[in-house]
């Protein structure tokens, strides 16, 4: 079996989404940078995973750039992966190395099928005002990621601009104070897919909480979702009835029952003799 998960707001969390006290008991640190934490997961969380990480596949599916994911200490030392997916799928990681045949793979069909870079850049500055604007990044020369005052933004027009570059090939998604905007042809289903034929394992099980984790989950065969972030938020917007549950408990220790959910179906299924494989 297949455990492919988003990190960040879905196992790790960031002091400003712990949605607990920082010295709560039963936290542990995941990202330590100078000395200072930046993220937790929680006690149960971390023990289910070592645990199922005995029998199972486990895959971090993450938007972080491959720097960013290689600064978390929890899955460079602690519990150390055999595959992760980052920069939103644009780059996978083989034993810590980027698989350069699945980067160029993803190079190509963002030239054939999306807006330059240049063009889409210049279409989010014409919306989004400088002074709405704290940090702008390229990632791994994929996509960009804006840290933005949420507050000061015109939602009418960020949708606007949303269905504009939906048309030159590019996805929007405001999560939290990041805004990202990236190609469609970067996104995390098709790097699982095709980790997925890679290590021959079936079924597989998905976690993650935004919208670019939706393909991600509707990829999978069983799925869960936080009942915080955006999936969580436009299911209650819309009440439009989703193929997976979401957990009763916001915040970090969402990932305690994230990872039950997991246990629980790695027992269903082993107990039928379709898992491990």
């Amino acid at each position: 079996m297949i455990y492919a998960s988003d990190l960040d707001r879905t196992l790790i969390y960031s002091l400003g989404a712990l949605g607990v006290p920082e010295d709560t008991p039963g936290l542990v640190p995941a990202e330590i940078i100078e000395g200072v934490t930046r993220s937790y997961i929680s006690r149960g969380a971390l023990e289910l995973l070592q645990e199922l990480t005995a029998d199972i596949i486990f895959m971090p599916v993450t938007t972080r750039t491959i720097a960013e994911y290689k600064r978390i200490n929890l899955f460079q030392e602690t519990l150390i992966p055999d595959y992760a997916v980052t920069s939103n799928g644009g780059n996978i990681l083989v034993n810590g190395v980027v698989d350069q045949e699945w980067r160029s793979h993803i190079g190509r069909l963002v030239v054939q099928h999306s807006a330059e870079a240049e063009e889409v850049r210049q279409i989010v500055r014409s919306v989004v005002r400088t002074e709405w604007i704290i940090s702008e990044r390229y990632c791994d020369e994929l996509f960009y990621t804006y840290m933005v005052y949420r507050d000061l933004l015109p939602l009418d027009e960020i949708n606007h601009m949303s269905e504009r570059l939906h048309g030159l090939g590019w996805r929007v998604s405001l999560q939290g104070r990041k805004l990202y905007v990236v190609p469609e042809a970067v996104n995390k289903s098709d790097a699982i897919i095709h980790v997925r034929r890679t290590v021959r394992s079936e079924p597989m099980v998905a976690s993650g909480d935004s919208l670019l984790d939706k393909s991600l989950l509707e990829s999978a065969d069983y799925a869960i979702a936080p009942c915080h972030g955006e999936i969580f938020a436009e299911q209650q917007a819309t009440q439009v009835k989703l193929k997976y549950p979401f957990t009763e408990c916001r915040g970090v220790f969402a990932g305690d029952e994230i990872m039950r959910y997991v246990q629980k179906i790695y027992h269903n299924l082993s107990t039928l003799g379709v898992g491990p494989q």
